[in-house]
């Protein structure tokens, strides 16, 4: 079995690596396109042999090399890593073409402009196509690869969670192994009773890869096992547990002799560049936005004031960056007398109190407008926030603008929130809005503070769009 699967995984590499060059070759094409068709108004100075690929073939194997260096044929990326993979690649792929072009001193045959295409459109269109690719060939069943996992607590719930939701890596997991547990069964899997029992388990079932997610094992049980292990299956890994602590971007460091291993936790905001960076994309970026959604801001609030009397602009008192208080605007989705709505209604209907202490929201909540519903649903009620974005006071992406009053329920989470600006969108918006509760709006707002940095605000942008997009969790 371990033989077919390594024939299948070594095909599969080959039909992802010939896939990369005939992307590659389609964005060329596209490039050329582009090039010819609708540049040549800025830019007079077109090559004649444009399209020659005994010009540009050398190219190729510049940017396949980098790809390969990188891991794109020797590493597993979740979507967003490997997002990051080929932007990065594509990046020195660039850098590496221009820095060839610059020594060897071609001349006028060679279109620098085509190279600048291409490398745009390698960061815009280059993941869609190699996601496409990986699933044609996971589909095929080239290139997956079966996991265990061993533990059957909420470890092994969310490790099976976690490679279940992430397709990219190309994972099938074929049970549990749990000998301290009474269940037969975990998320619709087997759950096998006898640990001493895994390695037939690993070579019945053709099993690569075994997770270890029984972080409350005893240290010496804890090595025992993973020693057992360890050259049973391909990769053995471990999940401590270091829930509350910040994991984006640690650093291993091993001191052999002592037999000692460092985990390295940065603090990225200590780092005056990096915060400094944050805040020249809020400004330019809300700026951009502000000015190409002007029209649209005003006919919201006409809107607004149409649907029901009142001001479109609601100004609230908001905690902001080190506990500082500042006036956050939003378009008004409420009712005047929303809080004696909101008093009449918790009186009367026990179960909504019960929602609202859980959510600090109601999913039918009487004080909001026709026109509010619309606009939460689309969180286009936010938009004008753009407006303390370029004040200094919110940031595009970052923790929940909470009230005075909520500023309570933070408790000790409260001094790592309050360390940056809060966001118009954040990890909360991206992990289910109003559905979820309070704490664990927290516990997300606490994890985004320890784990920021610049990729991580990329990826939120990105996602919530598809929030927004397909309405998830508006309230």
């Amino acid at each position: 079995m371990f033989q077919l699967t390594k024939i299948k995984n070594r095909l599969g590499i080959a039909v992802l690596f010939i896939g990369d060059i005939i992307c590659l070759l389609i964005l060329f094409q596209v490039s050329v396109f582009l090039r010819k068709n609708l540049l040549p108004v800025f830019f007079n100075d077109l090559p004649l042999l444009l399209s020659d690929l005994s010009i540009y073939g050398w190219i190729f194997p510049i940017w396949l090399a980098i790809m390969t260096y990188e891991g794109a044929y020797s590493r597993r990326f979740s979507a967003w890593d490997e997002v990051k993979f080929l932007w990065k690649s594509s990046f020195f792929a660039c850098v590496a073409v221009f820095t060839i072009l610059f020594i060897s001193k071609k001349g006028p045959e060679f279109s620098r402009i085509l190279m600048v295409i291409m490398g745009t459109l390698s960061v815009i269109l280059f993941p869609f196509l190699r996601a496409g690719l990986k699933k044609l060939i996971y589909s095929a069943d080239l290139m997956k690869r079966k996991m265990l996992i061993v533990g059957s607590g909420e470890a092994a719930v969310a490790a099976f969670n976690a490679v279940k939701n992430e397709s990219n890596l190309g994972y099938d997991i074929a049970g549990f192994v749990d000998d301290s547990s009474a269940q037969t069964e975990l998320c619709g899997l087997k759950v096998h009773a006898q640990l001493d029992q895994i390695e037939r388990y690993i070579n019945s079932a053709g099993i690569h890869d075994v997770i270890v997610a029984k972080p409350e094992l005893e240290k010496d049980a804890l090595i025992k096992l993973i020693n057992a292990i360890q050259h049973k299956a391909e990769n053995t890994l471990y999940i401590p547990d270091f829930k509350g602590l910040a994991v984006s971007g640690t650093e291993l460091r091993y001191f052999f002799r002592e037999q000692a291993m460092i985990i390295e936790i940065k603090n990225n905001l200590s780092n005056p560049l990096n915060y400094a960076a944050k805040r020249s994309i809020d400004y330019l970026a809300g700026l951009l936005v502000f000015i190409l959604t002007l029209p649209l801001l005003a006919l919201i609030a006409y809107l607004i004031r149409r649907d029901s009397p009142g001001p479109a602009i609601l100004v609230q008192r908001r905690i902001g960056k080190n506990g500082r208080s500042f006036r956050c605007y939003k378009f008004r989705t409420m009712y005047l007398d929303a809080e004696e709505r909101l008093n009449a209604i918790l009186k009367t209907d026990p179960k909504a109190k019960e929602e609202w202490e859980k959510f600090w929201k109601l999913k039918d909540d009487p004080r909001i407008t026709k026109a509010g519903q619309w606009l939460r649903s689309t969180s286009l009620d936010e938009l004008p926030q753009v407006i303390n974005v370029l004040k200094g006071e919110m940031s595009l992406i970052g923790p929940r603008p909470y009230l005075p009053r909520e500023k309570e329920f933070l408790a000790d989470e409260g001094a790592t929130i309050l360390k940056l600006p809060p966001g118009i969108t954040g990890l909360w918006q991206i992990s289910g809005r109003s559905d979820t509760s309070c704490d664990f709006r927290i516990t997300m707002d606490s994890w985004y503070v320890k784990n920021w940095d610049l990729w991580l605000d990329i990826m939120i942008i990105f996602k919530t769009v598809g929030v927004v997009f397909n309405r998830e969790g508006a309230r």
